[in-house]
């Protein structure tokens, strides 16, 4: 009896050992994992331009394709469509932390990456300037980034700042503006961009009236934009290659619009893709602060 005694307690001796070693390299396992280099997926334009411009470029291991790099960033993968995301390709790839909007998705994906301990956070789409600097204070948090968020969230209220400035010029000019933009796509009619789009911000944040007379995105015939007789007609595409010269191009698609406003002053001028990316950004700001100061510098319409 006092040998089995003893052979017992050797057993839940050894037991314990093992249950302890077991314990203490799941601890370090999971040290391991929250002190482990950041590893960072954006899926957005708009929080890819926030991440750079925090300086946090360097944690990046993929973004999404509507996300645009600088030169540099060739190691960086590039992932599918941010609402079409792959789970496999991003696990692939170790990440520990997927940065995008309420528009990241789909939900699977993100319900995959989060069983996989990913921690996965969708930031609002920001419309205003508020909801911006909340995101841009939220993110610095997440990248260890505080320092470099608040001189951002102050770069950009001195950017608000200016273009409210611009506003008030443009208002005492007389009437906004009427302005128009257009998406131009190959072998297909241009749409034009109502309210609630990304182009709708950036025309009435720059002082300028929105007169497409609609929500969201429509085909427009020439007759149709010939009635509505726009002062500046904006355009853009869905490449990444900018429009070397808008008035020609616009005016060879669509030759009825030469009749404008627009068309007979040369006031068509290109947006670039990204600026129309993700609601309100960095991009979508400098845009409407260029298009601001094209109201005032063009003072008839």
């Amino acid at each position: 009896m006092l040998g089995k005694k003893i052979f017992n307690n050797k057993l839940l001796a050894s037991v314990t050992l093992l249950s302890s070693l077991a314990f203490s390299q799941t601890v370090l396992a999971h040290a391991d994992h929250e002190h482990a280099a950041p590893r960072v997926v954006s899926a957005g334009a708009g929080v890819t331009e926030l991440v750079l411009a925090l300086d946090a470029g360097n944690e990046l291991v993929a973004v999404d394709s509507t996300s645009q790099l600088p030169k540099g960033y060739d190691k960086v993968e590039k992932l599918g469509y941010h609402r079409m995301l792959s789970a496999e390709g991003i696990l692939a790839l170790s990440p520990n932390l997927v940065l995008g909007t309420d528009a990241m998705g789909p939900k699977a994906t993100l319900d995959v990456l989060n069983g996989a301990n990913v921690n996965v956070i969708q930031l609002p789409d920001a419309h205003t300037q508020p909801q911006l600097l909340s995101n841009i204070d939220e993110m610095g948090k997440l990248l260890n980034r505080e320092k470099q968020a608040q001189a951002l969230q102050n770069q950009v209220k001195q950017s608000f700042v200016q273009i409210e400035q611009k506003q008030q010029q443009i208002a005492k000019q007389g009437d906004a503006p009427k302005v128009l933009f257009l998406l131009l796509q190959a072998d297909r009619p241009a749409r034009v961009g109502g309210d609630d789009t990304a182009a709708d911000i950036i025309i009435k944040l720059a002082g300028g009236k929105n007169i497409a007379g609609f929500s969201g995105y429509k085909s427009v015939s020439q007759e149709g934009i010939l009635s509505l007789q726009p002062d500046v007609i904006l355009i853009s595409n869905r490449s990444d290659k900018a429009i070397e010269n808008p008035v020609a191009d616009v005016l060879k698609q669509m030759p009825l619009l030469e009749h404008t406003p627009a068309g007979k002053n040369q006031q068509i001028q290109s947006l670039k893709p990204q600026a129309l990316l993700g609601g309100l950004g960095l991009s979508a700001i400098e845009a409407a602060d260029q298009l601001a100061s094209d109201f005032i510098n063009v003072k008839q319409y």
